[in-house]
């Protein structure tokens, strides 16, 4: 089992799942969700309205379509408000649903993005450190779990992800 950081597009990854950091109502957005809906294709946008929306905290998958992966799983996270809206648990929440949505699907690799901390505007240090704790439980808990990898789009990104990935040793 391992995590690693790459400084990578995301949608160029060969993994089981790539994790979309979506919008409640699972239309295609800025950042990472864009490059995501842009680079699957139409189907993708229409797999979303067809399920509607996804609440915070919580994920759906889909069919990759045009990327190179099985899956998409759209996992909403919390938009920062100061971190006096229970943002940190939302965060916990929204990386745990994700994970076990993968697991649900027998995914043995994931590509995870900075959720949240990117236009949401969560503090990218504390997004990093929420995103490796609660994926290093699933990858002691999970049994299909195998290779995660932070999917860093920015080197201040990259710093951040190695940085809590080295604290949690």
């Amino acid at each position: 089992m391992s995590m690693m950081t790459k400084l990578v597009d995301i949608t160029l990854l060969p993994v089981d799942a790539i994790v979309n950091a979506a919008r409640e109502d699972l239309r295609p957005g800025g950042g990472v969700n864009g490059a995501i809906h842009a680079a699957a294709g139409r189907e993708l946008a229409d797999a979303c309205a067809r399920a509607g929306s996804c609440p915070t905290g919580k994920a759906i998958i889909t069919s990759a379509y045009g990327l190179p992966c099985r899956y998409v799983v759209h996992a909403v996270g919390p938009v920062w408000q100061g971190g006096l809206a229970n943002e940190a648990e939302l965060l916990r929440q929204t990386y745990r649903s994700a994970l076990q949505v993968a697991h649900d699907h027998r995914c043995e690799s994931v590509a995870l993005p900075a959720i949240s901390a990117g236009l949401s505007g969560y503090p990218l240090e504390q997004a990093a450190e929420i995103a490796v704790e609660v994926t290093s439980a699933a990858l002691d808990a999970e049994a299909f779990l195998e290779e995660v990898i932070f999917a860093c789009y920015s080197e201040a990104e990259l710093v951040a992800y190695s940085g809590a990935l080295g604290a949690l040793t």
